[in-house]
């Protein structure tokens, strides 16, 4: 009887507490009834998990995310692209260009005695006009005394072969130059004439040497020489999370972290070329550079600054002491080792307070922020894979941003509770080849495989529309982009018959064979993007129906990078880059960036690529920066080390009760910065009970 009357009660108490909760549990457009903390936490949703919490280390999209916020950088962009201070206050670029007296050299006047004639020679042509120089340009000259150096020089065939030799090299001229000028020694020729660096006769400066060891030597003791350097006023008003004072000190110390080889970091060739950083006070440096380098100060706008004091050497030894570490694991231990990549202390607006491992990053609002402190207490970076997943959650108030899936964009869109944002992307979407391996190490081949991929239909049915092609590495909200460059024609017969002409022919089982071995790889990609996960599906079959034998397979983040990206041990890839405005792709591209842990993941070698983007790092001129970079860009579109898919459109719902503070207190809806970057007023963005009507 109990049971029956249980039976009978259960469902009716179950519709029961269901009919009160309607009453009692708040709406989507009440949501913060019962709970008004709610209006003071800021909850992102993201498919995946953050790496490594630390500015110098890190390379991938979720961590910068939560970087970005705790760690500020020395400059960086202002809403309309214009560079602006941070951590400094004032910065200067200016330059020492110096040039090797070379004595009995020949000149367009004459020939050089020593270097006190030569001094007066050039002084007497500028005064005359006969050099042309900027009257801006040069506030002094000067003679530095004769150098004994001590100098090891390394064989060209062999670099193991070393010598060390002392070298009594001549005086030098010093030019200081209020901007960098990379003519310069170019406007010098009226007096050096065409060929003055090819009269350098090094023999008399040393004892015997080999010719083998000539170019090592040749390239320590240059004849002409730039030496950019910007000096940096810093702010006296900030503190880190925990109360120490930023100084000169730490923005050095970032820069020894960055080239201390055992760091591994992604971002050594953007300060490889400083030479030297000269601590001039407490808030005071200068940054001096070995040659010619136009990314120079972009890339301090890029580098969040690190605390000294939490990171040095003492410390490390004191957490591999607290750590208990053996005398091998020791031995290998670096900042990248360290916890503090799990709790990283900055000077940025939120401070670092959790992180539970693909769940939840949180922060809360730095209260003492130099900059003012932000209006949100809390934020919250929610690792959500599952696309639906996101979704619920951004629906029912769980959540207050995230980036739609296309097919999800046009119903926001039509949704007056929510705003949809939508800019052209910086970015693109590529299948990436590992280079290094046979299989894909002709450009043929890959560009075989583009050719088989009808990418018009994966942006029609997979992107919804919400993309377009793109051709090369560079994001075509650029100038560096060249328009002319064709996308690859989808022809899958031309395809095969490219394949067929390298060898490969179709064997009894329909598979493309050749010497013995089917043409047969694995595609992966991460979990979390649906996109990604449906051009694995639509690559395997479209190269099937060619005969090619695809595998796919779909990793968890942390799990794609550490065993796949980073150490370079995958086939092909499917994934993406969210690009900045700069022509400086060193990183992505040249051949010294291909090893482990560096950004260049795919092994892309090409000696030519690699002297176009040592060009652009030394070309000031815009003009010409562009004109190399367009360069760069058809010659990478040309050896395809990337199927280069499409850029896709850069959408981002937000809850319209999401508003921004405006200067006269007001508040006004929330709007992107030039570059479409929705967070960059972030700092200003609050929410309120209910949805205003602008």
């Amino acid at each position: 009887m109990r049971i029956k009357q249980l039976l009978i009660f259960t469902p009716l108490l179950l519709v029961g507490l269901l009919v009160q909760a309607y009453f009692w549990v708040p709406t989507y457009e009440d949501q913060t009834t019962g709970d008004a903390r709610r209006l003071n936490k800021f909850v992102e949703a993201s498919i995946g998990d953050a790496k490594l919490l630390n500015p110098a280390l890190h390379a991938d999209a979720a961590s910068g995310k939560i970087v970005d916020k705790v760690f500020d950088t020395l400059l960086d962009l202002d809403e309309n692209l214009q560079l602006r201070g941070r951590l400094a206050i004032h910065w200067q670029l200016t330059e020492n260009a110096y040039l090797q007296v070379l004595p009995g050299a020949p000149l367009a006047r004459g020939v050089v005695s020593d270097a006190p004639a030569l001094l007066t020679t050039l002084r007497a042509a500028i005064g005359s006009g006969a050099i042309d120089l900027p009257p801006d340009l040069l506030s002094g000259m000067r003679i530095l005394p004769a150098r004994r150096l001590t100098l090891t020089v390394t064989a060209v065939a062999d670099s193991e072969v070393q010598e060390q030799i002392v070298v009594e090299v001549p005086p030098r001229l010093q030019f200081t130059l209020r901007h960098v000028d990379q003519t310069f020694f170019a406007r010098l020729r009226p007096v050096l004439g065409d060929d003055y660096a090819q009269q350098a006769d090094f023999s008399t400066w040393h004892r015997p040497l080999g010719d083998a060891f000539m170019p090592s030597l040749q390239a320590q003791l240059p004849v002409f020489e730039h030496n950019p350097q910007i000096e940096f006023r810093l702010r006296r008003d900030v503190r880190f999370h925990d109360g120490h004072e930023f100084d000169a000190g730490d923005v050095k110390f970032t820069y020894d972290a960055i080239m201390n080889a055992r760091n591994l970091s992604p971002r050594t060739s953007d300060f490889e070329p400083v030479k030297s950083i000269e601590v001039l006070g407490t808030h005071r440096l200068r940054v001096v550079y070995k040659r010619l380098f136009s990314p120079a100060v972009m890339a301090w706008a890029a580098m969040g600054i690190l605390p000294e004091h939490l990171l040095n050497e003492r410390k490390l030894a004191d957490e591999m002491d607290e750590r208990k570490l053996g005398e091998a694991a020791r031995a290998t231990f670096g900042m990248r080792e360290s916890s503090f990549n799990r709790k990283p202390v900055g000077t940025g607006p939120f401070r670092f307070v959790s992180w539970q491992s693909d769940e939840v990053v949180h922060l809360q609002r730095n209260t003492d922020y130099w900059d003012g402190a932000p209006i949100y207490h809390d934020y919250f970076f929610r690792i959500i894979p599952d696309t639906l997943t996101r979704e619920v959650e951004f629906r029912t108030g769980a959540a207050d941003s995230y980036n739609p899936e296309p097919y999800q964009v046009a119903r926001y869109r039509g949704d007056d509770r929510y705003r949809v944002y939508s800019s052209p992307s910086t970015g693109y979407t590529y299948i990436g080849y590992n280079n290094r391996h046979p299989l894909f190490s002709d450009s043929r081949v890959r560009r075989a495989l583009g050719m088989a991929l009808n990418v018009d239909e994966i942006i029609k049915y997979v992107l919804y529309g919400e993309g377009e092609r793109t051709t090369g590495p560079y994001p075509q909200t650029t100038n560096f982009y060249p328009r002319h460059v064709a996308p690859l024609a989808y022809d899958p017969g031309g395809a095969l018959r490219l394949l067929q002409d390298l060898g490969w022919q179709r064997n009894t089982e329909g598979w493309l064979e050749k010497d013995g071995k089917v043409f047969e790889f694995n595609l992966i990609t991460n979990n979390g993007n649906q996109k990604r996960r449906n051009i694995l599906s639509i690559a395997q079959d479209a190269w099937k129906r060619i005969g090619i034998k695809c595998n796919t397979q779909v990793f968890e983040w942390a799990v794609f990078l550490q065993d796949f990206v980073n150490p370079g041990e995958f086939d092909a890839v499917v994934l993406g880059w969210q690009l900045g405005i700069d022509a400086d792709l060193f990183q992505l591209w040249h051949s010294s960036q291909s090893g482990a842990n560096q950004l260049n993941f795919v092994g892309y070698m090409n000696p030519r690529a690699d002297r176009l983007m040592e060009d652009i790092r030394r070309e000031y001129d815009p003009e010409r920066q562009t004109a190399l970079a367009q360069e760069l860009h058809e010659l990478v579109a040309e050896d395809q080390p990337y199927t280069f898919l499409y850029a896709p459109r850069k959408n981002e719902v937000l809850d319209r009760k999401i508003v921004m503070a405006a200067s006269d207190g007001r508040f006004e809806p929330v709007r992107a910065d030039r570059r479409g970057e929705l967070y960059f007023f972030f700092s200003r963005w609050r929410k309120l009970a209910h949805a205003p009507q602008f």
